[in-house]
């Protein structure tokens, strides 16, 4: 009964439990139904069906609601909510959610938005029912055991029936024809996933049965049609009565068209890449490359026909129309589209690397098109709930320097196991309890066993990392506001046999160069790491080198691994990994503390491994490697790359000790993506100037005509690799 109860005094409830109705309520409701149920039979039976009630006798012993109130509690019923709470004790509940609802027992199975009986129910009630302040109401257990994925036609029925404020209940239905292997289904159920606020909406498949046989008109906010199979006259007539109703439909790539809106086909683009420029609510122009499905709309010329927006057309001589938006009745609308939408890089068997290129350049604009369409269509697509931060785990590669890294814990801590600094304070425990809190100034940290994660294998950390000190002690987390603060209270003084590494799954408040923020999806590599550098050394008198040597390193963990040497991953000046010249997919950030003689560095990088949305990662360059070449390279992990980066990064600190910034260039060269570049600088208008080189303490070089060569610095300049413009941060 979600959102459907409301007080006189406009106070929402919180709470549903069972409390003894007084004698003059009971007998008013038993008058009451009767005429209700004889009336409702008939209307109501496809539901019943679907949800059958026990008698109504059965109903009215015990039901009420509690509210957001302070109102007192009197004694008889303090003395009734004692005998319920032990009458409960012996009460065995039904196992599973028909059970409770085909029971005729105490508890009446309570019907929401479609059933009558329950809005005469509330209207009745509300004013005889006595109810215990919430404040002495006990927890009750969850009612519902239902899985939200397995998804029968009698489950879609009971799990439609949900209700929100605005009247509709939160339900988004996919309708695919023929699907039997639900393959298309889970993929446009994946693409929404990441597009609309997943707290606020549910996404099931409308089956072709189902499709005239299960209550979903009144119970769907959105129904989305993506088959290009015909649709059957029934089905369509079923389609245009729930616009009638004031439904919502998005087509993608669907024969299902109504109105002055016909298809025609273009053969000839069938499943070609097409250049189509698309119109925001606020008439901003979106332009970019999408699979198209062969077939664009086209206006019939007749009077009296619903008005019709196009809202995209292909970048073409005949600017044909290819998403159109079309009211329906009162209330009802659809946005048609004839571009795949839907499908990415992976969706496709084959295609060229130009066709690759171009549409994964256009990935981005592709989900905020999607997102800008679902939005128009009244849905929320602003960002989900934060996700809650988690505990810490300490970690190590070996068993030795775990405790050895304790022992020195133990003497770094004060009484209540505290490590304080100005970014946070980190709690060390030996176990987690839930009740312990965290938030991002205060993070318990564990230091026994019980570590456990689906994205990151400590096993195969162990294995992959082959060095004297780098990251030999981890603190992992599933979710971290930054990992760039976790180490901050513990990076001075450490046992000279190790470095600090700190490794999250997700992060809530990454940052990038230059305050910017850095996105962090499940999938990406993101990790800070301790490396302490003596000033007097080479690369201590050359420090900007640090984050050169981690983007090399990067780059040099996929490429140097047998079979994944062609895979077209650079590095970009300053610190950015990319993919060829053209997408970035990672970044490096480097803070330095000069205490003593003694640089302390935190290297905060993260790179895309396994997470193709919203731009690109290294498994889809391998993926379309594999396409290209006929190979089968396997995909790799975030683990498996992050201990073998900090590997090689160890291996080119040692190189640069030794033999200077000569001893590391050429690896560095062979991977960067500026060679012979021209460039201008300042501005669109300033300067020509050719890229040279990196200088001895890594500065950009650049030779400007008359000028001769110039080195531009890291921190008060940024290349802008789309206008080929070397611009100062500060302007």
């Amino acid at each position: 009964m979600e959102d459907r109860l409301q007080m006189d005094n406009g106070m929402v409830p919180r709470k549903i439990v069972s409390v003894h109705l007084q004698e003059s309520a009971l007998k008013e409701l038993e008058r009451m139904v009767a005429p209700t149920e004889e009336k409702n039979s008939t209307n109501s039976a496809h539901m019943d069906e679907l949800t059958p009630a026990p008698p109504f006798e059965a109903a009215t012993k015990q039901v009420s609601v509690s509210a957001d109130s302070t109102g007192g509690v009197d004694q008889e019923v303090k003395e009734e909510k004692s005998r319920l709470e032990k009458r409960s004790e012996r009460h065995d509940e039904p196992n599973s959610l028909s059970e409770r609802e085909t029971s005729t027992g105490k508890h009446h199975h309570l019907h929401l938005s479609s059933c009558h009986e329950c809005f005469e129910l509330e209207n009745s009630t509300i004013e005889s029912v006595r109810y215990a302040s919430s404040e002495n109401i006990p927890e009750l257990p969850d009612d519902c055991s239902a899985s939200m994925e397995e998804v029968t036609d009698g489950c879609l029925a009971r799990e439609l029936r949900r209700i929100n404020l605005t009247g509709k209940p939160p339900n988004i239905l996919i309708y695919v024809g023929s699907d039997p292997m639900k393959i298309k289904f889970e993929k446009i159920k994946s693409v929404l996933k990441e597009c609309i606020d997943t707290d606020s909406y549910t996404i099931y498949q409308l089956a072709e049965e189902q499709v005239l046989k299960a209550p979903w008109l009144d119970n769907s906010l959105l129904l989305v049609i993506a088959t290009e199979e015909p649709i059957s006259k029934d089905n369509h007539k079923q389609f245009l009565t729930y616009l009638s109703k004031g439904g919502k439909i998005l087509g993608l790539s669907a024969s299902f068209t109504f109105g002055s809106i016909q298809i025609r086909s273009k053969s000839e683009r069938k499943k070609t890449i097409q250049e189509l420029v698309f119109y925001k609510a606020d008439n901003s122009e979106v332009k970019l490359n999408l699979l198209t499905s062969g077939s664009v709309f086209e206006q019939k010329v007749k009077e009296n026909l619903s008005p019709v927006k196009s809202l995209s057309h292909l970048n073409n001589a005949d600017k044909d129309m290819i998403v159109v938006h079309l009211p329906y009745g009162d209330h009802g609308e659809a946005i048609l589209c004839q571009v795949y939408l839907e499908m990415d890089i992976a969706s496709l068997t084959t295609q060229t690397q130009e066709e690759f290129n171009l549409l994964k350049v256009s990935n981005a604009k592709r989900y905020e098109v999607l997102k800008e369409i679902l939005t128009l269509l009244g849905l929320s697509c602003e960002l989900s709930e934060v996700p809650s931060l988690t505990p810490i785990y300490l970690l190590s590669a070996d068993e030795e320097n775990h405790i050895s890294f304790l022992k020195w814990l133990e003497e770094k801590v004060d009484v209540d196991g505290l490590i304080k600094s100005s970014k946070m304070t980190l709690k060390f425990v030996s176990s987690y309890k839930p009740e312990m809190e965290i938030t991002q100034s205060l993070i318990p940290v564990v230091t026994g066993g019980g570590f456990s994660s689906e994205h990151f294998s400590l096993q195969t950390y162990q294995h992959n990392l082959q060095t004297k000190k780098l990251g030999k002690i981890v603190l992992f987390a599933e979710v971290t506001s930054t990992t760039m603060n976790l180490l901050d209270g513990l990076m001075f003084n450490l046992p000279q046999e190790m470095d600090l590494i700190a490794i999250a799954v997700r992060q809530t408040q990454g940052k990038g160069r230059g305050g910017n923020v850095w996105l962090s999806p499940v999938g990406c590599a993101l990790s800070t790491l301790h490396v302490s550098i003596p000033l007097c050394s080479q690369l201590g008198q050359r420090i900007p080198f640090i984050q050169h040597l981690v983007s090399v390193a990067v780059v040099e963990s996929v490429r140097s691994i047998p079979g994944y040497q062609d895979i077209d991953l650079r590095v970009k000046w300053p610190n950015d990994i990319y993919y060829s010249d053209l997408m970035k997919l990672g970044g490096v950030l480097v803070n330095s503390t000069l205490m003593g003689d003694t640089f302390h560095i935190l290297i905060g990088y993260g790179f895309n491994v396994n997470n193709s949305n919203p731009t690109i990662c290294i498994n889809d360059l391998i993926m379309e490697y594999n396409k290209k070449n006929m190979t089968k390279l396997r995909s790799l992990t975030v683990d498996y790359l992050i201990a073998r980066s900090v590997t090689v990064l160890e291996r080119l600190i040692d190189i640069f000790q030794e033999k200077g910034p000569d001893g590391v260039l050429p690896l560095y060269y062979k991977y960067w993506i500026h060679a012979g570049r021209h460039v201008r600088l300042w501005s669109e208008e300033g300067p020509l100037a050719w890229i040279v080189g990196i200088d001895d303490c890594g500065f950009l070089q650049v030779h400007e005509e008359g000028k001769g060569v110039e080195s531009v610095h890291p921190d008060g300049n940024s290349f802008d690799m789309l206008k080929n413009l070397i611009i100062s941060k500060q302007q």
